[in-house]
């Protein structure tokens, strides 16, 4: 049986800052139903928009406490009773939202991945094109990545546990990390065609290299602990932008 210390660790294991954008969909998601309860709906009972909407924040708080759950155990080690246990529902309850395990794990990748583009791609749409968004989208990714050397990264965890177990878990993993490393493929292409990086030089081998720098922060920060990693990964991310830039493409 889980004890009341780890099911409070496992709620305030998500880092606040994270959770903003998208408790601030939820509100507003929950203010839009509200005002359409004033009209009532041809064919539904009084009741029933108001018990759809308490069923959707259910549900919303279920993968909440998943999600929080996942960052410390893994994809792997959620569970409909751990997870009932955790929320002081019931088995029967929190099947009754996701069906399975398996679905349950994917709805955790999706909710990861929506507040990862709320939080890192979608400001970084703020910047003009070229090497400010390039630059915009690294650094909200090193804050990100400064979280989580405490909370751990479902994108990096996942892919250890599922690397070589096709299905849709893994698909969903891969699906998102794919996405993601095209927006940034899309923002170095951008930052060649402005004439801020060299249109000699290869985006995807750019790309490659700075998901290399991620990886590596990961493995050198959260599990080696050596100090100064995050300077050192800004620093070699600084090389990547020098050696790929215009004026050092046009000097070879």
């Amino acid at each position: 049986m889980l004890q009341n210390s780890t099911i409070v660790l496992f709620f305030t294991g998500i880092p606040r800052r994270f959770n903003t954008p998208h408790m601030a969909t939820s509100s507003g998601t929950a203010s839009h139903a509200g005002k359409g309860l004033a009209t009532p709906v041809p064919g539904l009972r009084d009741g029933a928009p108001r018990a759809m909407q308490k069923g959707q924040q259910t549900k919303a708080a279920i993968i909440e406490a998943a999600l929080g759950l996942a960052t410390q155990i893994g994809l792997e080690g959620l569970s409909i009773g751990a997870l009932a246990e955790v929320t002081r529902m019931s088995k029967s309850g929190v099947f009754a939202h996701f069906g399975s395990r398996e679905e349950l794990q994917i709805s955790v990748i999706r909710e990861y991945f929506s507040r990862f583009e709320q939080e890192i791609f979608y400001p970084a749409l703020q910047e003009p094109h070229g090497l400010p968004r390039v630059q915009a989208l690294f650094g909200n990714w090193m804050k990100r990545v400064a979280v989580e050397i405490q909370s751990g990264c479902i994108f990096i965890s996942g892919a250890v546990e599922f690397d070589d177990r096709p299905g849709p878990v893994r698909d969903a993993l891969a699906n998102s990390v794919q996405t993601w490393l095209q927006a940034l493929f899309r923002a170095i292409v951008q930052a060649q065609t402005s004439g801020h990086l060299g249109t000699g030089a290869d985006p995807h081998q750019i790309v490659f290299e700075i998901h290399g720098l991620i990886l590596a922060l990961h493995y050198e920060a959260r599990f080696l602990k050596n100090p100064g990693s995050l300077e050192r990964a800004n620093t070699a991310f600084a090389n990547i932008l020098e050696r790929y830039g215009a004026r050092a493409v046009q000097d070879l």
